[in-house]
């Protein structure tokens, strides 16, 4: 058998009652809970109650997400399985770092806490929207955004989908554009234009934030947004940098792969990454971990 990975999902895959069965079926994920509601009190009733306008404001979604992400890793380590090395979406890069034990769950969930108040601050001071781009090559799209003004490609997913960053007045045009060249592109419910230069006041702000934080070194391989390699030198420049740089989502896939991962595990909300994997590389057998009967039918 090949390697093992988790991959820990990101924003906007949230949605009522996240992580709630595994909250009460393993100690393990309950303990990732309490651990979250003793530093924000009621962030679980808050995954497992608030309505969907709530859980998608920037300052909830993401120390939720983180929630409920690392709690459904936790409870797969409780079932004995051990990956060879682990990586994250955006948000789910936290989560990737707490479980590697490069931050204490408690660091980490105030790390995310952190972000996503900064991150709503740079959305509110500087607005802009994202586009998912789909039956395109990312070298069109580039070519096209380096056409506008402020519009960028920022998360690299599969070969079939690139989302960009841009000002709300360039919209219209881009859809339209891209349409022409037998493309397709769709607004995202978001609040923010992340991953850009958008984002560079929360990059700056967070990476002041962990100045006085410390990184232990990966227990397994945790891989990077930004480089798409395993983590190595400055780790908090890295956790900047994936603020403000593109998420290079498809480059980590195919790193995992060529790296002998033949089995990857989707802990937490939703199921995004599981249909980026297959488009990426139909090879790799993919696994979704994010409630009671998903963990209770795991079988490495």
């Amino acid at each position: 058998m090949g390697k093992i990975a988790l991959v820990f999902s990101g924003q906007g895959a949230q949605y009522t009652g996240m992580g709630r069965e595994l909250y009460n079926s393993s100690p393990a994920a309950k303990a990732v809970f309490d651990m979250a509601d003793s530093i924000r009190p009621e962030t679980s009733k808050q995954c497992f109650e608030a309505p969907i306008e709530e859980l998608s404001v920037t300052v909830n979604t993401q120390p939720c997400v983180f929630t409920a992400d690392l709690a459904a890793a936790r409870a797969v380590a409780e079932k004995g399985v051990r990956p060879d090395c682990v990586a994250g979406f955006s948000l789910g890069e936290i989560a990737a770092l707490a479980f590697s034990s490069m931050l204490s769950d408690e660091d980490a969930f105030r790390l995310v806490c952190k972000r996503g108040e900064l991150m709503d601050k740079a959305a509110k001071e500087n607005p802009g929207a994202m586009l998912a781009v789909m039956k395109l090559p990312a070298d069109k799209i580039e070519e096209i955004c380096s056409k506008y003004e402020d519009t960028y490609p920022v998360n690299y997913n599969s070969p079939a989908q690139t989302v960009v960053a841009t000002k709300e007045e360039n919209v219209d045009a881009l859809i339209a554009e891209f349409s022409d060249i037998k493309g397709r592109a769709k607004r995202l419910a978001v609040s923010g234009a992340f991953h850009s230069p958008f984002m560079a006041s929360a990059a700056e702000g967070l990476y002041e934030y962990m100045k006085d934080k410390d990184f232990g070194e990966p227990e397994i391989p945790v891989y990077s947004n930004y480089t798409a390699k395993p983590y190595e030198g400055d780790y908090k420049a890295l956790v900047r940098a994936q603020v403000e740089k593109p998420v290079r989502w498809q480059q980590i896939v195919e790193d995992m792969a060529s790296n002998g991962v033949d089995t990857i595990i989707e802990v937490g909300v939703g199921k995004t990454l599981t249909g980026l994997v297959k488009r990426i590389n139909p090879d790799i057998k993919v696994i979704k971990v994010e409630n009671t009967s998903d963990l209770e039918s795991l079988n490495i």
